[in-house]
C-alpha cells in the first residue's frame, strides 16, 4: 500500500473542514460557552467564602480543570462521531475519494481541520479569563495558566482522535453517536468511580503504587493529574498525593502518555479506514 503523504492535499481537505465549522458558527458556540463557564467559575467561585473574583492561581485552576473534564470531551466526541461515517451516509465519500487523494490524505485532513477548530474554540474561550487572571496575578498568573490551556486542548485532541475512530468503525451516524456518548460516560464518570470502588473495597491495597498507572488509561485523569500535581494545594483537594507514585508528576512523561492518546487512536482509524 503506498502512504506517501501529499500534504497539498492534507491541507485542502483540513481547510475546507475548519472553514465548515466557521461558516456554521460553531466555533463561534463553543467560545462563547467556554467564556461564560470559565468567567462565572473564576469570578463567583470563591463567593461561598465571602470573596469576589479569583482568590488564587491555584483554586482557580483547580475549579477549571473540573470545567474542562466535563465539557472538552463531550464537545470533541460530538464534534468527531460523524467525520466519516457522516460523509458516507450523505454519498459523499465516494465522490472524494474518486478525487486524487488518499484516504489517509483524507482521514487526516478532517482530524486537522476539526482540531483546527476545537482549539479556536478553546483558546478563544479562556482568552478573558487570562486577561483577568493577569490584571490580579501578572505574569507569574498566566504562566501556570497557559500550561492549563495548553493541557485543555491536548485533552480535546485526544477525545477528538476517539471520535474520528469510532466515526470510522460505526456502521451509521446514530451508531456513532450513541458509541461516542457511552464513550463519554465510561471515561469521565464511570472509570473513576470503578477505581475508586476497587481502592476502598480493597482498603487500598489493590495493585499497589501499579494502581496509580491505571490512571494513564484515561486522558481525562492524564490531564487532572498535569494540571494537579503541579499545584500543592490542589493535591490536597483532590486527595491524590497518598496514591500517585512520583514519577506521576514528571510532566514530560505524562505529556507523553496524552500525545500517544492523540496519535493511537487516529493510527488505528488510519489502519481500518483501508480500502
Amino acid at each position: 500500500m503506498n502512504v506517501s503523504l501529499q500534504w497539498r492535499q492534507v491541507q485542502a481537505v483540513a481547510a475546507k473542514e475548519f472553514r465548515d465549522r466557521l461558516r456554521n458558527r460553531w466555533v463561534l458556540a463553543v467560545a462563547v460557552v467556554f467564556t461564560v463557564f470559565s468567567l462565572l467559575i473564576t469570578y463567583f467561585g470563591s463567593a461561598a467564602q465571602g470573596q469576589i473574583g479569583p482568590r488564587s492561581i491555584e483554586l482557580t485552576i483547580a475549579s477549571l480543570v473540573s470545567l474542562v473534564i466535563y465539557l472538552i470531551p463531550l464537545i470533541a466526541l460530538l464534534l468527531g462521531f460523524d467525520a466519516i461515517v457522516g460523509e458516507r451516509e450523505r454519498g459523499s465519500l465516494d465522490l472524494l475519494l474518486a478525487l486524487p487523494i488518499t484516504r489517509l490524505e483524507l482521514l487526516l485532513g478532517k482530524y486537522l481541520g476539526l482540531a483546527g477548530a476545537l482549539t479556536l474554540s478553546t483558546v478563544s474561550g479562556f482568552a478573558l479569563v487570562a486577561l483577568l487572571l493577569y490584571q490580579r496575578f501578572s505574569w507569574a498568573g498566566l504562566y501556570h495558566y497557559a500550561g492549563f490551556v495548553i493541557s485543555s486542548v491536548l485533552l480535546g485532541l485526544a477525545f477528538l482522535s476517539l471520535a474520528v475512530l469510532l466515526s470510522v468503525l460505526a456502521r451509521d451516524r446514530t451508531r456513532a453517536s450513541g458509541l461516542a456518548i457511552a464513550l463519554w460516560f465510561a471515561l469521565v464518570l464511570v472509570f473513576d468511580l470503578l477505581l475508586l470502588g476497587l481502592l476502598v473495597a480493597t482498603g487500598g491495597q489493590f495493585g499497589g503504587q501499579a494502581f496509580a498507572y491505571l490512571l494513564l488509561l484515561n486522558p481525562a485523569d492524564i490531564f487532572r493529574i498535569l494540571n494537579v500535581f503541579s499545584l500543592d494545594d490542589v493535591q490536597r483537594l483532590y486527595g491524590l498525593a497518598s496514591i500517585l507514585p512520583p514519577a506521576l508528576s514528571q510532566v514530560g512523561w505524562l505529556s507523553s502518555a496524552m500525545l500517544a492518546w492523540i496519535v493511537a487512536p487516529l493510527a488505528l482509524a488510519s489502519w481500518r479506514f483501508r480500502p
